[in-house]
């Protein structure tokens, strides 16, 4: 077996920054220099893209939570291309009517890259826990006055 040193990895670094947008009526999980298939967007080739319904931001430190979207964050998409999706059959019979239809669809895609991913400067960052800690201790309160 060959022995292999370990190298820093640059990847970590890169990995500590993702967001979750909505775009084209579905959720996806952005993370930078990775592309993306998305539904057929109105732009041109190398055209720039900013998605503005951001639901999370993870940073270094930090998680943001959107209520129902982050103000002021941003996802700079660059559009690579557009192609369309493998095919799909649908098939549709009716049993006893001799009624048969076969049908083919293929979606039209846009393949983007993500440039960067800004995170607004000035929203507080809240954790999650120190939420439900204020929920269970109210909840409790409320029980024991009933």
């Amino acid at each position: 077996m060959a022995i292999s040193k370990k190298t820093p990895d640059t990847k970590s670094t890169n990995n500590n920054l993702y967001a979750i947008a909505e775009t084209s009526g579905q959720q996806f999980w952005f993370e930078v220099n990775k592309y993306y298939d998305i539904d057929r967007l109105n732009a041109k080739e190398k055209d720039k893209i900013v998605l503005e319904k951001i639901l999370l931001i993870k940073d270094e430190n930090n998680i943001s939570i959107g209520k129902p979207y982050i103000n002021n964050a941003k996802i700079e998409l660059e559009v690579v291309s557009h192609k369309r999706d493998k095919k799909i059959l649908v098939y549709k019979m009716r049993p006893k009517k001799k009624t048969r239809r076969k049908m083919g669809h293929r979606q039209e895609l846009t393949r983007v890259m993500v440039k960067s991913i800004s995170i607004p400067k000035n929203t507080p960052k809240s954790s999650s826990n120190t939420e439900a800690v204020k929920k269970t201790t109210k909840s409790k309160a409320a029980k024991t006055s009933n």
